[in-house]
């Protein structure tokens, strides 16, 4: 007998449009506009199924296009809530595209959209929670915490880049004496909302006016190049409040930044009443990356942009500080996992990327499905999960402490010798923040080893974002300027490992600690799961009588953690 197809999530949105000559620009291609529609209002409508009530759009994350969409072709969009927290509530959204003829499927984009449910009068409704179901819910769910943390932090991440950024290199070394005066790309334009434009709320559409935002900005564009520009990449669309049915809305538009082979165009939309004289309302700002191809599809080279004194070498400034952000973002968190280097370069600029990249693979891990039983000794139990090109162990234990206190105790690596005899020292390098921190470790020399090995590692942890969420330590390995290789040791990398710790009860803890094993440790995981050596599972009772020891230790030795 069959057994049942798991059952679909409730808040799941399907969507699919066939592309009409309506929908498309010049080049019979859908526009990026009319798609930014179709996103928004599948995510709507799968936020309203979970929450019960309307729904209004507070932002939309970054969105990289991968390929586009021409006549004829069938968009599909696929919508459900990854996560609710007390009122807003993320909404994860893929986009592919399917060709009738051919039957080629294609992906475009990945979006994640934050959505807020209101009730009478714009009330704030407390959502309820969401429960995951199959194993990527569960990766999503888990995940959603650590994105919803990467846009709180964002504005900072940029403050703080363009405090400690060098001199502007390109603009150096390019010749700036055709440069096209930034003010020549600038575009205001102004539409009136219709009832057609209002959601069903009486609100103006967000995907109605992120469609308008996208329009001035390729105007912008087009202007600095004098020809038609290919959208590559939206910056965080983000909503500061609602216009009605009869505003006015003033769209701006101006090139901040021209590079090599790209631009980024500043956005911003403006909302007042039928009185000019009222103040005008900010309603979204977002910042647009264009490219120019030529007849083979390669991006073609730009002119310089020469920026207004002022608010001009701001905002050139800034684009540039973003470029460098969205590089690293692209290179520590959207590559895929066997792509990534074991060991990548830190800096402030992609602190927070490689703080979410920490965390977020740790729980991708800790979500996984298949995990297999491998040994058991008295209380400890050591799992195993095989999965494309690694292998990877888990080992747990119920503990008597408290889930803060053990977390508290595993989070600080300074004191990880006192348990684990493969730990020489740790050295605090440096405090990037209160949940982040780089170590120097020497672990002491095994058997087959000319020398011992050292780490550099990024510890990050986190506290429960909510009810039920357990606390968390990640470990990775980065390379620091500062310590490189040295002679004496051998220089040593974990991809992904650290604590997953659960409050069983008041007094009571499930402890586990998760590795993603690399070819230099393999050896020696191997070995434990044959059953030829037991010093995993000897260190992990090391472990519990180390927590069970300084469990009623009042004053917590991690303040400065």
């Amino acid at each position: 007998m069959a057994s049942p197809s798991p059952a679909r999530n409730p808040t799941e949105v399907q969507m699919s449009q066939l592309v009409l000559p309506c929908h498309t620009n010049h080049r019979n291609e859908l526009s990026t506009g009319q798609l930014l529609k179709w996103i928004d209002t599948a995510a709507c409508l799968s936020a309203e199924r979970h929450a019960g009530c309307p729904c209004v759009t507070a932002s939309m994350d970054d969105i990289y296009f991968e390929h586009t969409i021409s006549v004829g072709q069938v968009v599909n969009i696929k919508a459900k809530v990854n996560r609710a927290f007390n009122s807003s509530m993320e909404v994860g959204i893929q986009v592919s595209y399917e060709d009738l003829c051919s039957g080629k499927h294609c992906n475009i984009c990945k979006a994640y959209a934050t959505f807020v449910a209101q009730g009478p009068l714009g009330s704030k409704v407390r959502l309820k929670p969401l429960t995951p179901q199959t194993e990527e819910e569960k990766i999503e769910y888990s995940i959603a915490a650590e994105r919803r943390r990467m846009r709180l932090v964002h504005k900072d991440t940029l403050k703080d880049l363009l405090t400690h950024s060098p001199p502007d290199t390109e603009r150096e070394t390019r010749d700036g004496s055709g440069a096209v005066p930034a003010e020549k790309t600038r575009v205001e334009s102004v539409e009136l909302v219709l009832p057609p434009h209002a959601n069903h709320q009486g609100n103006t559409f967000g995907g109605q006016i992120m469609a308008w935002m996208e329009n001035v900005a390729t105007i912008a564009a087009s202007r600095l190049c004098h020809a038609h520009p290919t959208l590559r990449a939206i910056e965080m669309f983000h909503f500061r409040g609602p216009s009605q049915v009869g505003d006015r809305l003033v769209l701006k538009a101006i090139v901040n930044n021209a590079f090599k082979n790209s631009m980024e165009v500043g956005v911003s939309a403006e909302a007042y009443g039928q009185e000019m004289s009222v103040s005008r309302r900010h309603i979204n700002s977002a910042f647009m990356t264009f490219e120019v191809l030529d007849q083979e599809g390669r991006p073609r080279m730009l002119p310089m942009v020469a920026p207004e004194p002022g608010d001009g070498e701001r905002r050139y400034r800034e684009a540039s500080a973003r470029k460098k952000i969205r590089l690293d973002r692209k290179y520590v968190v959207s590559c895929k996992q066997t792509e990534v280097p074991l060991s990548v370069p830190w800096d402030q600029s992609n602190k927070v990327y490689l703080s979410y990249n920490n965390v977020s693979a740790l729980k991708t891990l800790i979500a996984k499905a298949n995990w297999t039983l491998a040994r058991e000794k008295e209380k400890v139990r050591m799992y195993t999960l095989e999965e494309d090109k690694f292998l990877s162990f888990r080992i747990e234990m119920s503990v008597c402490i408290t889930a803060s206190r053990a977390f508290s105790l595993l989070s600080n690596l300074r004191r990880r010798h006192e348990w684990d005899s493969h730990y020489v020292s740790a050295e605090l390098v440096q405090k990037v923040d209160d949940d982040d921190m780089i170590y120097h470790v020497v672990s002491r020399m095994l058997r087959h080893e000319s020398k011992p090995q050292d780490f550099v590692i990024l510890a990050s942890r986190r506290k429960p974002c909510s009810r039920g969420d357990p606390y968390v330590v990640a470990f990775r390995s980065v390379t620091l300027p500062t310590h490189p290789a040295r002679d004496e040791f051998t220089r040593g990398e974990t991809l992904c490992s650290g604590f997953c710790i659960w409050p069983e009860s008041e007094e009571m803890s499930k402890v586990a600690y998760y590795n993603q094993a690399t070819p230099g440790y393999l050896n020696y995981v191997t070995t434990n799961v044959a059953g030829l050596s037991s010093d995993i599972c000897v260190t992990f009772e090391a472990c519990e009588k180390f927590l069970l020891k300084n469990k009623e230790d009042l004053i917590s030795r991690l303040q400065d953690f």
